[in-house]
């Protein structure tokens, strides 16, 4: 029977499945290590939730036990309605659009929610203790019903304070220039420092009594309910580690969540990305700032993976060249590493993904973040194999490409080249992009601000458009010709361009920094020279690329440029940069786009249910083998996560 990739559909999201290839090859051992690690993953839900919003756990066990109360009708329009929201609250792990940040408009009206509420078993409500109903309704009603309460989870619009106008949960009654200031003071103190901490990494910043200070994310402080779980499955995880290493970045993990300090989160972070013998590896804690419109605090994340070792192989040949691609980067020299440390890669199977990178996730991950360990220790990269292959398989003959790919002949080109390259893009972006160049001494890693993380991708997205179309990929048998690269650029640019703005509400400028980041590219390509044109036959835009060299040398000047933005942390330039390309919206071209997509009546964004993994037990209660189990619905699989893997609510 062939595996089913697609599942539900609502919104505009599609929920797909992705399989665990060759989960049965691993030994015993290595299965019920993956398995602890899942449970461990698992645990972190709840945390990523609070983080999205303070709200957001409160409102999502109303809407559960609405949901699960099967005495209210369900075949009404306004119950229909409400499912839809709380799928889309469990997609975003919260009530804020996962990509476009924006709250979610609620298809039901105030008045059923406060009808149903009364129908249901007050008793199973989250309210606080003392708390009535009347007060509980008080409070969540506005933040779900009202537009201007709380709008946005993460607004970078410039000029406005990017932390009193954003909902994530970071900051507590404080503005943007004193969480600048607290923690420029702070640098300002270490400044000696050798191994310098991610400041602000893992708390949350408050004001109380006037004084400013972090709440920090420990077993022992903030969140500590779902650290402390997360904590004791990674202790029965260290039992069965592949080796010493292993076991030794296990045990710092525990030591940082049990005190959540950053040196020891260092410490952690240099011995994970010196392990390169494991077949199974993780992530799992407070990673990628995103979610902070000032690019500090971390997202609690989870991934358990294990190799793809027939994928490895392309992954390993651009690590191991990762010094000549350094060297022949078109990049001032002053800005490139004369040593390239520790750069490796893997092809990998997700085996679960949790809190920021479930239910949507990353194809391709780099870490770690902090400039100064990847500069002396080096990086890991991963590309997940099994993620792609389900976004392949599930677009196979969706109709997208015939719709905005401009003729027959660049079709042919993308249907021919186009698999191959994506992957190798991705690799290239996470291992040798995020990997490459360095900072000038003095250089605050975090100068940029709110754009870092849009340069940052920028910089990663066009080392790797740089380097496909080079001829040494196809020395190393990477590309199969030079032809190949074209299927990337033009794909690319035509997403900058246009197609990506199918996940743009009309009259919304673009926020999210992947987004930005491709449209800086694109947008600055095509106004600072002649390779790209917009043309239209019979009425449609279509990009066209007349100069594919040339597009190249563009590409160039601007990695060029982007990397002495980032090696000098010029603000100035930074921001100009991203405002003038990356950020605003063509209306009449974006009216076009969403026109003719909605005919072809596909969702905009994807994300997965997890497998499930069932502990087998033989008759003296050991685990005598792990069972993967694909057939659990979305519904189900939430309700389930919510009761098994809710601590904080």
């Amino acid at each position: 029977m062939d595996f089913n990739y697609q599942s539900e559909r609502f919104a505009d999201l599609q929920l797909l499945r992705y399989r665990l290839n060759g989960f049965e090859k691993l030994s015993l051992r290595q299965k019920i290590f993956v398995y602890y690690l899942a449970k461990a993953t698992l645990f972190g839900r709840d945390i990523t939730f609070d983080q999205y919003g303070k709200y957001n756990l409160r409102i999502r066990k109303m809407l559960e036990v609405i949901y699960s109360d099967l005495t209210i009708n369900r075949q009404t329009d306004d119950f229909k309605a409400l499912e839809i929201y709380l799928k889309r609250v469990w997609f975003s792990n919260g009530i804020y659009h996962h990509y476009g940040c924006e709250k979610f408009e609620p298809g039901f009206s105030s008045e059923y929610l406060e009808r149903v509420l009364h129908q249901v078993d007050v008793r199973r409500l989250p309210l606080r203790e003392g708390e009535t109903l009347e007060q509980f309704c008080h409070e969540l009603f506005p933040v779900i019903f009202d537009e201007n309460i709380l709008p946005k989870r993460v607004n970078k619009v410039d000029g406005e304070d990017l932390v009193m106008t954003s909902a994530c949960n970071f900051y507590d009654n404080i503005t943007q220039q004193e969480a600048e200031e607290f923690y420029a003071q702070m640098k300002q103190e270490h400044a000696d420092d050798k191994a310098p901490q991610s400041y602000g990494l893992n708390s949350t910043l408050v004001k109380e009594n006037n004084i400013v200070k972090e709440r920090v994310w420990s077993s022992e402080g903030l969140y500590a309910n779902a650290i402390r779980h997360i904590i004791y499955w990674l202790e029965k995880a260290l039992d069965v580690a592949e080796n010493d290493h292993q076991k030794r970045i296990i045990a710092l993990l525990i030591k940082y969540y049990q005190s959540g300090d950053l040196d020891i989160f260092n410490e952690y972070c240099i011995e994970w990305v010196g392990e390169h013998d494991a077949t199974i590896d993780f992530i799992n804690g407070f990673i990628e700032v995103y979610g902070d419109p000032l690019g500090l605090k971390g997202s609690w994340e989870g991934l358990v993976e294990y190799i793809d070792e027939e994928a490895t192989y392309r992954t390993q040949t651009i690590s191991q060249n990762a010094q000549w691609f350094e060297d022949h980067s078109p990049v001032d020299p002053r800005f490139r590493k004369p040593v390239v440390k520790g750069v490796s890669a893997n092809v990998i199977c997700a085996a679960m993904l949790g809190g920021e990178e479930y239910p949507s996730t990353a194809i391709g991950i780099n870490l770690p973040n902090a400039d100064w360990i990847r500069a002396q220790y080096g990086s890991k990269s991963i590309t997940i194999s099994n993620i792609t292959d389900a976004y392949n398989k599930a677009a196979h003959g969706n109709g997208f490409k015939e719709e905005f790919v401009i003729n027959q002949d660049t079709l042919s080109l993308i249907e021919k080249y186009g698999d191959i390259c994506d992957d190798l893009h991705t690799d290239l972006h996470e291992c040798l992009g995020h990997g490459s160049g360095q900072l000038l001494p003095g250089v605050d890693p975090d100068a940029l601000k709110a754009y870092g993380n849009t340069i940052e991708e920028a910089r990663a997205d066009l080392f790797g458009l740089y380097y496909i179309a080079d001829q040494k990929l196809v020395e190393l048998g990477l590309t199969p010709d030079m032809e190949a690269y074209k299927s990337q650029y033009y794909t690319y640019m035509m997403n900058g361009l246009m197609t990506q703005l199918i996940r743009i509400t009309p009259g919304h400028q673009i926020e999210e920094a992947h987004m930005r980041n491709r449209a800086l590219i694109a947008h600055w390509c095509y106004e600072n020279g002649s390779a790209i044109q917009l043309v239209k036959h019979e009425g449609k835009t279509y990009v066209e690329i007349s100069d594919y060299v040339a597009l190249r040398e563009l590409i160039a000047r601007l990695l060029a440029e982007v990397q002495r933005i980032k090696s000098e942390g010029d603000f100035e330039a930074a921001r100009e940069l991203v405002e003038r390309y990356a950020v605003k919206v063509d209306p009449e071209l974006h009216n076009e786009v969403l026109e003719r997509y909605k005919h072809l009546n596909l969702a905009p964004y994807k994300g997965f249910i997890n497998p499930q993994l069932l502990p087998v037990y033989d008759k003296n209660g050991d685990i005598c083998d792990i069972q993967v189990y694909y057939g659990e619905s979305y519904a189900h699989q939430m309700l389930r996560y919510s009761t098994e893997y809710g601590t904080l609510i």
